[in-house]
């Protein structure tokens, strides 16, 4: 008998017992998504996304986003929002690294710059 494809994977390497594996997990602990916000985000561009949370967090503090330089701070926002999806899609340090394009000595450099395990401690 072979293999599925379509199987769960386990991680190549361990990983702590006290960190969340999943973001959408993660949320849905803090009762900040469920199933219906998941398939409305689904549907939504990412460009979209980004638009309608700064247009709402704008609209909460009367539209004044001062002193918030999103200009510059955006590069730096996407690239961690993408490190946490990594860190909880992928197997192993090798497979992340593919799966950004980056070595993994600039993995390692990443990790430590954005540290995206820290959000996903328990």
């Amino acid at each position: 008998m072979h293999k599925l494809p379509w199987r769960k994977r386990k991680p190549l390497y361990s990983r702590n017992k006290d960190e969340w594996h999943s973001i959408s997990a993660k949320l849905r602990s803090e009762k900040k998504s469920n199933d219906e916000l998941e398939i409305m985000i689904s549907r939504l561009t990412l460009e979209e996304l980004i638009s309608l949370k700064l247009e709402v967090s704008a609209r909460a503090i009367n539209n004044k986003l001062y002193g918030f330089d999103v200009w510059k701070k955006m590069p730096q926002i996407a690239r961690q929002a993408v490190l946490r999806y990594a860190h909880t899609g992928t197997r192993s340090l090798s497979e992340m690294a593919t799966f950004l394009g980056i070595s993994r000595e600039a993995l390692k450099d990443a990790l430590h710059k954005y540290d995206p395990m820290g959000y996903l401690k328990k």
